[in-house]
């Protein structure tokens, strides 16, 4: 079995159980992401690949310390030492310890770097949807109103000018995104007409179930 299949058979499978916005297509875009970074940074293509994969399995035990879950649940399997040294894994589990936004410190390597940039996916109504699909986890009763109200605070808290939020990369996707989505996020009237739609829709398709 080649790491591609185990990856593919074995790792990302697990995300399907996640919130909307932490699904397996997630996960497989900070994976293509990650790899053209990789590339473009001369960095082990591999090692990224496995590092992306992994990045937020963490999320099984809460949201809140995931990042170091996940890098724990990287280095627990045994499966990957048939690829990797030692010294790469440790390197890899620091890498996803160091991806998180909020993190307080900058990823101690071009690895942490490279899967903090590919986990950003800054394409503006993409990340507006995936936080109201976060806020509907926390409040699975909400109105819309609530729901609204509590990912409006989150993207000023962490995507608007001052916000947490950082781009060690500074890729021209993610820089050019991240432009977008403050003038989105300034637009009180699209802002919520974005919200609106994603519950809407989320409204219809519980009732089509």
């Amino acid at each position: 079995m080649t790491i591609e299949e185990y990856i593919q058979e074995t790792i990302l499978p697990q995300y399907d159980s996640f919130d909307g916005g932490h699904k397996r297509d997630h996960a497989e875009t900070v994976i293509r992401e990650s790899l053209q970074l990789a590339r473009a940074y001369k960095a082990d293509e591999s090692m990224a690949y496995v590092i992306a994969a992994y990045h937020d399995l963490g999320l099984r035990y809460g949201r809140e310390k995931h990042h170091i879950y996940s890098g724990e649940i990287l280095m627990n399997d045994a499966n990957l030492r048939q690829w990797f040294t030692q010294e790469q894994l440790l390197l890899m589990r620091e890498a996803i310890e160091d991806h998180r936004a909020s993190s307080d410190h900058p990823p101690r390597s071009l690895y942490g770097a490279i899967v903090a940039e590919a986990d950003r996916q800054i394409t503006p109504e993409k990340v507006i949807r995936r936080t109201m699909a976060y806020s509907a986890k926390l409040y699975p009763n909400g109105d819309f109103e609530t729901l609204y109200q509590r990912s409006k605070e989150h993207l000023l808290e962490k995507y608007a000018e001052g916000g947490y939020l950082r781009l060690w990369l500074n890729s021209e996707r993610n820089r050019i995104g991240l432009e977008s989505l403050r003038d989105l996020i300034r637009n009180e009237e699209q802002l919520r007409a974005v919200c609106k739609d994603w519950f809407l829709q989320q409204s219809s398709d519980n009732t089509a179930d």
